[in-house]
């Protein structure tokens, strides 16, 4: 007698999932449009902050947990929001029982996207089309992780997977970049590349020991022999930002409050330095000057190299002092913010268009009720030299669900071309989150779908089907030069 698998046996008794091939295709246009034309194309994940060393030794991982669950705050803060111990989600428990309390978590977590999430990645990954409860955490605990666990799951092969073309990390300017040259050597066709993040150069000035430390750290990854300087740093800095170049770097990326534009001034951002390197802390007007003259030299520096610059704005981090105390930075504690944004982003890309030095431009932007303001900014400075070359960025953190992304995609609609929007991006440090490309895509062809079908839009299926599969994919390819 043969005997059945774990999950061949939970398929009878447990209740199948609600993802149909119609999953959020709500008219027959919507479902044309991804079936024929959105579904099958390719993906640049041109921001996510996956590790590129699990890449270039192609990590097999061992369960479920440890793809899904390390360092997944949107998963931990739901939990918690369940009453989860914090044992359970940073702490010392097991895999097997961080996966038993997320799963008891996972029927509480109905229209938060988590629940969407959680289900197109058990289904597209591992062809599991079961509800994830406490009835079905076992079987689909050890179904997953007895896949995982083979070489079939690796993480290169997770991505060949979800037929990615393109990833760019999140890397900071003092890193070796190393796994991506073993990447890059290794012959793998799925292009790795860093993304160049100096946010540490700016933000640590209040913090002289710190930045002392930086100063010395990045002036020696360049070769220099002086350290003691704003002329050093921003020498270091350009050396690197050639190094990423060369290393197929083709991009730069800002996690900021908001954007610097206080003060232009060189001899304010040499003296904050100079103060902060002697061990005092630069009074906020210095810190502001020296943040917004350098931000607009690594600006310029992306211009001169043809880059594509990113500004993710809006995130109040790190509220909870008790759990930064306790477990650190980017373990889910940080929120949408409320700051003033368009006056000091104004300033800033007027200096830099001023003297055409403006780079090629995403503006992401974490608080909906700023949507309408950026949207507009972004017109002010597409220029005619570049399709789409200020771009209103997807739907970021808190907004990368299917209210936050219809806001986005309809706030652009009305306000600028869509039809020349990049995309989606994982923002992920998941191999597991790839499905997130479909679900963006699902909901950009019910929003064209349903406009049709309201007479809205004409009828005109291969327009809108070029129209679905450019910002799917095309606009993207185009847009980074890759």
């Amino acid at each position: 007698m043969k005997i059945k698998s774990p999950m061949t046996v939970l398929k009878h008794k447990a209740k199948k999932t609600f993802i149909n091939e119609d999953f959020l295709l709500r008219t027959e246009t919507a479902r044309r449009l991804y079936h024929d034309y959105a579904k099958e194309m390719p993906i640049i994940d041109y921001h996510c902050h996956l590790p590129p060393d699990q890449i270039a030794e192609d990590k097999i991982f061992e369960n479920l947990t440890q793809a899904w669950l390390y360092g997944d705050h949107y998963k931990w803060r739901a939990m918690r929001s369940n009453g989860i111990n914090e044992r359970f989600c940073t702490g010392d428990a097991s895999d097997w029982e961080k996966f038993e309390q997320w799963a008891a978590t996972v029927p509480y977590t109905m229209r938060n996207p988590l629940y969407h999430w959680t289900h197109l990645e058990l289904l597209r990954y591992f062809d599991i089309d079961v509800i994830l409860n406490s009835d079905s955490a076992r079987d689909i605990y050890e179904e997953c992780s007895a896949k995982l666990s083979s070489p079939e799951y690796s993480v290169r092969n997770l991505l060949r997977k979800m037929n990615v073309k393109v990833v760019c990390t999140t890397d900071d300017p003092t890193d070796t970049l190393e796994h991506h040259q073993t990447i890059k050597d290794s012959g793998f066709e799925i292009k790795v590349l860093p993304t160049f993040r100096a946010d540490k150069s700016m933000l640590l000035i209040g913090d002289p020991a710190e930045y002392r430390a930086y100063m010395e750290k990045i002036c020696q990854m360049a070769g220099l022999s002086s350290n003691d300087s704003y002329d050093d740093l921003l020498e270091a800095l350009q050396k690197r930002h050639e190094f990423f170049a060369r290393m197929g770097g083709r991009l730069s990326d800002h996690g900021l409050e908001h954007i610097y534009a206080t003060q232009f001034d060189d001899q304010l951002a040499y003296d904050a330095a100079s103060q902060a390197i002697a061990g005092s802390v630069p009074d906020n007007d210095a810190q502001n000057a020296y943040k917004s003259t350098l931000l607009y030299e690594l600006a310029k520096m992306d211009h001169a190299a043809g880059w594509v610059q990113q500004f993710h704005l809006g995130a109040l981090r790190n509220n909870n002092s008790r759990a930064l105390r306790n477990l650190g930075p980017d373990t889910g504690w940080d929120s949408i913010g409320d700051f003033s944004q368009a006056q000091a982003l104004s300033k800033f890309m007027d200096k830099l268009d001023s003297s055409d030095q403006l780079a090629k431009t995403i503006l992401y932007n974490l608080n909906s009720g700023d949507n309408e303001m950026i949207a507009t900014m972004v017109g002010n400075f597409n220029d005619g030299s570049v399709a789409g070359k200020i771009q209103f960025g997807s739907g970021w953190w808190y907004q990368d669900q299917k209210d936050g992304m219809e806001k986005q995609m309809n706030t652009l609609s009305n306000m600028g071309l869509l039809s020349r929007f990049v995309g989606m991006l994982t923002d992920s440090r998941s191999f597991l989150s790839y499905p997130r490309h479909e679900y963006f895509r699902r909901i950009l062809c019910n929003l064209i779908g349903t406009d049709v079908e309201n007479g809205e839009l004409p009828n005109d299926i291969p327009w809108l089907g070029k129209m679905v599969q450019d910002i799917s994919y095309n606009n993207a390819r185009e847009y980074f030069g890759f």
